[in-house]
């Protein structure tokens, strides 16, 4: 591969697209050579968001249909579910890493059940490669479509997946509370994400059904060897960007300092992903605006249970940041390329 890829962002007025471009302006060996946006076809970056109007040479908006992608190495989808499936599984030189939910499941069938449509390219589900980094490098360098995990999987997996592959907790009643930003609604104009319907309050959505529950039990799946259902309870919180997790798992055989010294031992090598010091929670101030995670693991109360936190920026670990991650690791790069940023505190 290049040692400078020329790369294309569709979905660039969108939250997470806006701040791939924001993460990628900090990587010496990319090049913005095109970013799509059908509804602000024309307009600059600056115009449309104002963090880009000190970076007047990035290229203006265009309409997917007017990109060249035989002149790209490498393109990033941030669209919303089903609205680029079809394009992206159409190309073929550039390699693909979309930040959708489309490549994500498996199964065709269950992807229609959750997303209320049939999926738009069933035909390429087989190669796309889920692209959480620290568990699925070792299939990255050779992927040609990625798949980046939802926010929620993201920081749900980091935390369990380690666990259930060393049989340490049950794959039968674990249940997450989750809290997130507001960003991850989208940036679409809805009457609940106003400014008066979210200060002061907290609420609970997709009760009972939410789409990244397929994701979590699919994955889980994998690492337990047989179907799992998960508990998954997310709720929206007054504040841009950030997501907290509380896991409750069923021991195994285990104590909760063995769930904390197999955390340790996974991630130790890991730039990324970070064990707290025993008896300290994450808060999402720990990560805001990076591309770490933070975790921490506490006896619960009631007997043969634990609880497993997680702390991600929702637009960068568990999104943008993660894409970025995975070109790196699909291009051979060090991992931290472009994603050297400290956390933003306050």
């Amino acid at each position: 591969m290049r040692e400078r890829l020329r790369i294309a962002v569709l979905g660039a007025s969108g939250y997470t697209g806006a701040d791939l471009v924001r993460l990628t302006l900090g990587h010496p060996r990319l090049e913005i050579a095109a970013l799509a946006g059908n509804a602000r076809a024309g307009q600059a970056m600056g115009e449309i968001w104002p963090h880009f109007a000190a970076h007047p040479g990035l290229p203006r908006l265009e309409r997917t249909d007017a990109i060249d992608f035989d002149a790209l190495d490498i393109v990033f989808g941030c669209l919303p579910h089903a609205a680029g499936a079809e394009l992206l599984a159409g190309i073929r030189g550039a390699r693909v890493i979309d930040l959708s939910a489309d490549f994500r499941l498996q199964d065709a069938a269950q992807f229609a059940e959750w997303y209320g449509v049939p999926h738009p390219a069933p035909h390429r589900l087989a190669e796309a490669v889920y692209g959480l980094t620290e568990l699925r490098r070792a299939a990255l360098g050779s992927a040609r479509l990625v798949a980046c995990p939802g926010c929620y999987p993201t920081a749900a997996l980091l935390a369990l997946l380690p666990l259930a592959e060393a049989g340490a907790i049950a794959p039968d009643g674990i249940a997450i509370a989750a809290l997130s930003g507001v960003s991850g609604a989208g940036r679409g104009l809805k009457e609940a994400n106003l400014f008066c319907e979210l200060a002061e309050s907290a609420s609970a959505y997709g009760v009972g059904r939410h789409r990244h529950m397929p994701e979590i039990e699919q994955e889980l799946g994998r690492a337990f060897g047989r179907p799992v259902r998960v508990g998954f309870t997310p709720h929206l919180v007054p504040m841009s960007r950030g997501e907290l997790l509380t896991v409750t798992v069923t021991l195994a055989g285990a104590a909760p300092g063995d769930l904390r010294e197999i955390l340790a031992q996974r991630y130790a090598e890991e730039p990324f992903v970070h064990l707290l010091d025993e008896g300290r929670a994450p808060s999402t101030a720990m990560v805001r605006g990076s591309n770490h995670c933070v975790l921490a693991v506490f006896a619960d109360r009631v007997p043969g249970r634990a609880l497993v936190l997680a702390a991600i920026d929702n637009l960068v670990k568990g999104s943008a940041g993660q894409a970025l991650q995975n070109l790196n690791a699909m291009a051979g790069w060090p991992e931290t390329l472009g994603l050297e940023a400290a956390p933003l505190f306050p």
